[in-house]
């Protein structure tokens, strides 16, 4: 019989990497309920393991998540993935690409095959990256559990009504320019405010914040470019500084924050930790994926004006229209997990201690999963997409996320005109966030 080309070959070693090299595609760690943040920190290089092996097949389809047609449109290359290595080793990224549908809600569900927290393997973790989204079950339950008791205490509809009037007032003073860019004037100022409403805190000023956010989210791929190390150490230090500020107030934030502190007065100083660390990463991973969705939904639209018109003409289609925008073109590329065990996975044999990358679009476009997947199909139901994760680890605001974006899709269903290109878009070259730097529209006939 063949032999599996995608198995490992026994006998040899692995190569010797230092713990603290950061790989192509860090961790990133969810917040809002599927939004990422850019607050975790990556996996470090497997170690050596004694007697196993290590010469890995080269991966058949050549995948760099940073190259300009891959920025610019992924699908193709994540299709041949999945078609012909759905899970296969990629040698510069140091990990398992996992691409069908099926395959991914295994690693993201199997916590006990699966682990997010590398102390299970007997890796350190930085202090400063233990949150609710690095602890795996049970040891995450009562962080979880507080937080998600505290976002579903919230008037999530008054977030909702205050959105709209900012997201619409937002869109009438842009319709009348002759050009306006998504991310700057929309965006970014829309998933600020949503998010510092819901936290209950003042936001900083949105350039500022911008500059911080985008700084952090480049500093994912500092294994790539060891430059940006140093600027997302600074830019992480100043979000540690901010969100601290907001728990030494003298008077208790309202919002969320209010509600966890309340109930975390007496908390021992290990609770604390992850209290502080999990609101870290629900405002900046909460900020930066919303923002991100927001660029890539008014993309979509504006490039599908039949889009526009149905969703315009049939606002019943709007909720389940926004579900299929975020499945057929989400903000979150991937997600790393460390095999706690060896395992077999779509029939290739997974070692202990090897990363597991999953990537999220190539499952959202499984037609193994959804009929017709490269259609964007407003009415699709069910629509169990991965575009917010899945399971324990699943974005814990994703109710908020859905909220904004039909907020977003109601305004601009008001507008007297269609959202239109206007010119040549930038996508932001990150691996493991999708998104835009720079995207120009206009509202003008």
């Amino acid at each position: 019989m063949a032999a599996d080309p995608h198995e490992k070959r026994k006998g040899a070693r692995h190569d010797v990497r230092p713990l603290t090299r950061t790989t192509l595609f860090p961790l990133p760690v969810p917040a809002l309920d599927g939004i990422p943040s850019a607050v975790g920190t990556g996996f470090p290089a497997s170690r050596a393991k004694e007697n196993t092996v290590a010469t890995m097949p080269a991966c058949p389809v050549r995948y760099d998540p940073l190259d300009a047609a891959t920025l610019a449109d992924p699908y193709p290359v994540l299709t041949a993935l999945r078609t012909r290595a759905p899970v296969t080793w990629h040698e510069p990224m140091e990990c398992w690409l996992v691409t069908r549908y099926a395959d991914c809600m295994r690693v993201l569900r199997e916590h006990e095959h699966f682990a997010r927290d590398p102390r299970r393997l007997g890796r350190r973790v930085p202090e400063a990256s233990l949150s609710v989204q690095v602890l795996d079950p049970p040891h995450q339950a009562t962080v979880r559990s507080l937080f998600m008791t505290a976002l579903h205490a919230q008037d999530l509809t008054g977030l909702q009504e205050r959105a709209s009037q900012d997201i619409a007032s937002r869109l009438d003073g842009l319709a009348p320019q002759p050009v306006w860019e998504v991310m700057r004037d929309l965006a970014q100022p829309i998933a600020l405010a949503a998010i510092a409403d819901l936290l209950g805190v003042t936001p900083p000023p949105a350039c500022e914040w911008a500059q911080v956010s985008d700084t952090i989210m480049r500093s994912m791929d500092g294994g790539l470019n060891p430059a940006l190390v140093e600027p997302g150490r600074l830019a992480k230090e100043h979000l540690s500084a901010l969100v601290g500020s907001w728990f030494e107030a003298s008077s208790r934030p309202a919002g969320l924050l209010g509600y966890v502190r309340a109930r975390t007065a007496d908390a021992g100083p290990e609770l604390d930790r992850y209290v502080m660390h999990t609101a870290r990463v629900m405002f900046q991973g909460g900020y930066s994926t919303l923002a991100a969705a927001i660029g890539n939904v008014l993309d979509t639209l504006a490039r599908n004006p039949q889009a526009q018109r149905a969703l315009r003409e049939e606002p019943h289609l709007r909720a389940t229209g926004v579900d299929e925008l975020v499945r057929y073109d989400g903000p979150v590329q991937g997600t790393t997990r460390l095999a706690a065990a060896d395992v077999t996975l779509g029939g290739i044999a997974v070692c202990r201690g090897d990363k597991v990358t999953v990537l999220f679009q190539a499952g959202n476009r499984d037609p193994g999963h959804f009929e017709y997947p490269d259609r964007l199909l407003l009415e699709r139901l069910p629509n169990r997409h991965l575009g917010y994760g899945w399971g324990t680890h699943a974005c814990l605001g994703t109710i908020v996320a859905q909220r904004i974006l039909v907020a977003l899709v109601d305004a601009l269903a008001d507008q007297p005109g269609p959202l239109r290109p206007a010119g040549p878009s930038l996508r932001r070259r990150t691996a493991t966030m999708r998104a835009f730097d720079q995207l120009p529209v206009t509202l003008q006939p």
